[in-house]
């Protein structure tokens, strides 16, 4: 590419890594390598087998340690978003990658597992060829000053309120 964007998909609605995950496809689809690192997630999700057919155009690893994180992170949580960081700056810096995905970075930085001036580092120094996507609820005003393109997800009326449980290939 050209030239690449930072994009950022953040709210409290359905659909973020949905969306980045398309975006992804179709960037395979025109021939362009990915990358996808997945703060937060440890596990098997549905996305990973799915992207497993398009591995020599998309990378996918997870950088999380299975638990959810509410309050303080502990030192396993931070040790995990630095290995996520680490990669994404390789990432970034090798020069292989059309699209980097931070995938829950935001949410990341929200809960302090990495920092706000780590992820505008990133964005500042990335290639300008290469296009920058964090998805995450919760997206602070620094990152969000800092991308070319935001979108919010916002829920308006969701099935969980009704009690249904994430089911595989629609939410995991």
């Amino acid at each position: 590419m050209e030239k690449g964007y930072v994009q950022i998909y953040t709210g409290n609605g359905k659909g973020k890594t949905t969306a980045v995950l398309g975006l992804s496809v179709r960037a395979a689809g025109a021939g362009l390598s990915v990358y996808i690192a997945q703060f937060m997630k440890q596990g098997t999700y549905s996305e990973l087998k799915a992207l497993a057919r398009f591995d020599d155009l998309i990378t996918i690893e997870q950088f999380g340690t299975g638990k959810f994180t509410l309050g303080d992170p502990t030192a396993e949580d931070r040790a995990a978003g630095q290995s996520g960081l680490d990669a994404v700056k390789n990432a970034l810096d090798s020069g292989r990658y059309d699209v980097v995905v931070m995938e829950e970075g935001a949410m990341a930085e929200k809960f302090g597992i990495i920092s706000t001036g780590d992820v505008l580092e990133l964005i500042q120094n990335k290639p300008d060829q290469t296009e920058l996507i964090i998805t995450g609820r919760g997206a602070s005003d620094e990152l969000i000053a800092a991308a070319d393109l935001v979108t919010e997800m916002k829920e308006i009326k969701h099935y969980y309120q009704a009690g249904v449980q994430a089911r595989p290939g629609i939410e995991h």
